[in-house]
């Protein structure tokens, strides 16, 4: 490249400001590549001295490393000008030119070698020349490059940098001025003491800190608990503070002229500096007030025990945590009964209470959402208090309050005495004999009040196990198994089987008809209408507790369905619109529209339980083995429920007559009348001598009774053989669930084998309690094959796909509701059926939090997460 005086005018006009720019850059590369370490030391040694560190140490060591510093700043400075170099004007001529294509700059300052007095080549040369020219235009500035990367791999600069940063956000250039007078063993400043001052509010108050160097005002109000930070610069001793507002004032000797000064403010008072520049304020405090709270409201309790107690609380800044808490109210105890003697020492119930998710917590209005329907307190008097805690740590309380604990109540009357003998049960063991007494009292003429052996049977075990324990020095242990024994047993003759529920749903029906007639109130219609949709909902779900297993047939079988185009499909979102239509009709006076109506619901639920029996043709092995054991469970149940007539027959001759038909239709037919067809004819023939037991059975007793007795272990014997058989060929071997249902009906085999003997000894009531176990048993294994079969169907699912175009399932929707069904889009089906829906809104409003929070998302997402984050 030609030096600058040969370049000519022309060219360097064309490129004067792109190669000013380029020389610039050029001259700041150099100085920071040769002078980094040099600024990176200036701003060390600035960080340090407005962060006061020079305050904090003694004087030697601030010149130590003020020592230190200099010589490092000598020796960058040394190095940098030893390696700096300034750039020339060719050299940024030559990288201008470097960027711009085919180098015009260059050829631009050539000249032509040869064929300079040829005519044609010197016309060449010109225009090529021109060409050349004409590109200057082109150029641009060349950017310079600042990467000291390869001379700092630490990244040392940035160390340096970010110290100076948090300088100046933390600390102040007058501090600087503090080193300036001072020399070994010598801490003044010749231009006199100085000093900083800080409030900073408690952080759960969210009040912005104060520098109190700009609180030029006499007074000011604080906080309580805000935190006063004062630093006296220059000599110690020149500035003094005094202060009344931290309930422990200085020391004038030592305390009050130290150099850093902390307290926090209790009270109001005043806080003065006394000294040069010296200020004053009256500090008024505000005080931090306790929080409140207070139930608000009635409590409410639903059918399943769920309780609701809303309550309010306020607090200055907000409340971070309440708790509430039940004690039993002894004195307000109807002690009678199995609550006469004194009870056993309980825990007080503590439940934490629901805070608000979202938005301001000095003042809100929440739920509890709580069950106690399970404790031995459930419906008695129990003394409620509410808690709350604020960020100062200071509670509050509530009034004191005398209410039932709510709980769910039972209103079948045998499942109400369970209840209540639970009760006392766990009021204290003592009462185990009482307990067990009274059971036996009320479970004497089983018949009339029990719908099913089976439940008379659990029963029946429940007490033998309360005595026996009650012998034995029942332990808490004991005392627990027995009551949840007992609750379940309530459950089961509150809501009863599927059976139950259809009754239920019958007499529903009568009686919404019976009101249609007699012109019954609006009051009435919607109390008869809510029964009706409680028993419907109860219907459904023992339906489709019954229908689980069978549910998952093979692809014949939904081929068939399929092929069935006049079948109905209705989700519980249509029974709802039918049910609101009846309310709707009866509310309007349209008496006949509304029986109607109610004639149609009445069929569709009908034909629903109908279309619900099993299929009998290309069912898997699954399938087989499902409905082969719950056909020999059916009959295990029909063999105890002869079983306990005929034991009722022993005691109560004649006592059964009238009843036994009514009693084979509901349980003991499909033992007594039906067999496995792998029987053959041995099922007719044991049928022919159920019939003949039957006969005598009405004769009293003698042969006829032995004969009865040897009918039923044959009978056994058979089931037991029939069982057997089963678990040779029972899928899923090899999981964990098959493994536990074949152990469980192992545990059934053995049962039928004990209640087969027993029957032959004559020994009902010890056969009626071996039948219970082997029904338990078979039950047990039957949930177990279950899980068996879902896991293997899910593998299944997980391999086919939507290969063959099967129906892939009912769907649901991100609330856990029926995305629809028939072409319908959504449901109108509430959230969550039989879940928490509160503690569901919560987790719901936990999601949304967390996704809002989530930068990566579109930011249309996150707009509309933060939408419903403000409206809910």
């Amino acid at each position: 490249m030609s030096s600058n005086a040969t370049v000519p005018t022309e060219i360097y006009r064309a490129v004067k400001w792109p190669l000013r720019l380029t020389h610039w850059g050029m001259l700041a590369e150099r100085v920071v590549r040769c002078f980094w370490p040099l600024w990176s030391v200036i701003f060390v040694a600035l960080a340090l001295l407005m962060l006061g560190v020079q305050d904090m140490v003694r004087v030697e060591w601030v010149w130590g490393a003020a020592g230190v510093l200099v010589l490092a700043m000598l020796w960058t400075l040394g190095h940098g000008v030893r390696r700096f170099h300034w750039p020339t004007r060719d050299g940024a001529l030559a990288r201008l030119d470097q960027t711009l294509k085919g180098n015009p700059i260059q050829a631009a300052l050539d000249n032509q070698a040869i064929g300079a007095e040829d005519a044609a080549s010197l016309a060449v040369w010109r225009a090529h020349q021109a060409r050349m020219r004409a590109k200057l235009a082109e150029a641009r500035a060349v950017e310079p490059d600042l990467r000291v990367s390869r001379a700092d791999p630490f990244a040392l600069r940035y160390v340096a940098l970010l110290a100076f940063s948090t300088a100046l956000v933390f600390g102040s250039f007058l501090r600087v001025q503090s080193v300036t007078a001072m020399a070994p063993g010598d801490g003044g400043l010749t231009s006199g003491p100085t000093w900083e001052g800080w409030m900073e509010p408690p952080a759960y108050t969210r009040l912005p800190s104060i520098y109190l160097n700009d609180i030029t005002a006499q007074s000011m109000n604080v906080p309580q608990g805000a935190r006063i930070t004062l630093r006296m610069y220059g000599e110690v001793g020149a500035l003094s503070v005094t202060e009344s507002v931290s309930g422990a004032p200085l020391a004038p000797e030592d305390g009050a002229t130290a150099t850093a000064q902390d307290f926090d403010v209790v009270q109001s008072g005043r806080i003065a500096i006394d000294g040069p520049g010296g200020r004053a304020w009256e500090v008024a405090m505000t005080p931090d007030g306790a929080p409140s709270v207070a139930r608000e409201g009635e409590v409410e309790v639903s059918y399943d025990g769920n309780a609701q107690i809303p309550y309010a609380a306020q607090d200055d800044y907000g409340i971070v945590a309440g708790t509430a808490r039940f004690t039993l109210a002894l004195d307000e105890v109807d002690r009678r009964y199995g609550l006469t003697i004194d009870p056993e020492a309980r825990p007080t119930i503590e439940v934490p209470l629901p805070m608000p998710i979202a938005g301001d917590r000095a003042e809100f209005t929440e739920t509890l959402i709580e069950n106690f329907s399970e404790h031995p307190w459930a419906n008695l008097p129990v003394r409620l208090e509410l808690t709350v805690e604020d960020d100062a740590g200071q509670t509050g309380l509530s009034e004191p309050e005398v209410l039932p604990l709510p709980g769910r109540r039972f209103f079948d009357p045998m499942a109400a005495a369970v209840i209540e003998q639970r009760r006392a049960l766990l009021w204290n063991r003592d009462n185990a004999r009482a307990a067990a007494q009274v059971l036996r009292a009320v479970s004497h003429r089983p018949d009339d009040m029990f719908r099913s052996a089976v439940h008379y049977l659990r029963l029946r075990t429940i007490i033998r196990r309360t005595e026996l324990f009650a012998a034995h020095d029942m332990t808490v242990q004991q005392q627990q198994e027995l009551a949840d024994a007992m609750w379940d047993l309530a459950l089961l003759l509150e809501e009863g089987d599927l059976d139950d529920a259809l009754e239920r749903l019958q007499r529903a029906q009568d009686r919404l008809s019976e009101a249609m007639k007699n012109g019954a109130s609006d009051q009435e219609i919607a109390e008869l209408m809510q029964e009706l949709r409680q028993a419907t909902d109860e219907y459904l779900r023992q339906l489709s507790r019954q229908a689980q297993q069978q549910r998952d047939q093979n692809g014949d079988m939904a081929q068939q369905q399929q092929q069935q185009g006049d079948m109905m499909e209705m989700s519980q979102s249509d029974l709802q619109q039918m049910m609101d239509r009846i309310q709707e009709l009866m509310e309007q006076g349209r008496m006949a529209e509304a029986q109607e109506a109610l004639d149609q619901l009445r069929q569709m639920m009908e034909n629903m339980q109908v279309t619900q029996g099993p299929g009998q043709q290309g069912q898997s092995p699954g399938q087989q083995a499902m409905e082969g054991l719950a056909e020999t469970l059916r009959e295990q149940q029909g063999l105890s429920d002869q079983a306990f007539r005929d034991l009722q027959e022993q005691f109560n001759p004649g006592a059964n007559q009238g009843q036994n038909q009514g009693n084979e239709g509901r349980d003991g037919g499909q033992g007594r009348g039906q067999q496995h067809s792998q029987q053959g004819q041995g099922g007719q023939g044991q049928g022919q001598q159920q019939g003949q037991g039957s006969g005598d059975q009405q004769q009293g007793q003698g042969q006829g009774g032995q004969s009865m007795e040897d009918s039923l272990a044959d009978r056994q014997q058979a089931l037991r053989d029939e069982l057997n058989r089963q678990r040779g060929n029972l899928p899923g071997a090899g999981t964990e669930a098959g493994e536990r249902a074949a152990e469980a009906l192992g545990r059934a085999e053995g049962a039928m084998d004990g209640a087969e003997n027993a029957l032959r000894d004559g020994d009902l009531a010890e056969a009626i309690d071996r039948q219970s176990e082997a029904m338990e048993a078979l039950r047990e294994g039957m949930r177990n094959l279950g899980e068996a079969l879902a896991e293997q169907q899910q593998q299944n699912q997980g391999q086919q796909g939507m290969a063959d175009g099967s129906d892939p399932g009912t769907q649901r929707d991100p609330l856990g509701r029926d995305a629809g069904s028939n072409g319908q889009l959504g449901t109108e089906e509430g959230m969550l059926q039989g879940e928490d829906v509160y503690r569901r809104a919560r987790e719901l409003l936990d999601e949304i939090r967390r996704r809002s929070g989530e930068g990566e998302r579109p930011d249309e997402e996150i707009e509309y997460l933060e939408r419903l984050l403000e409206r809910f």
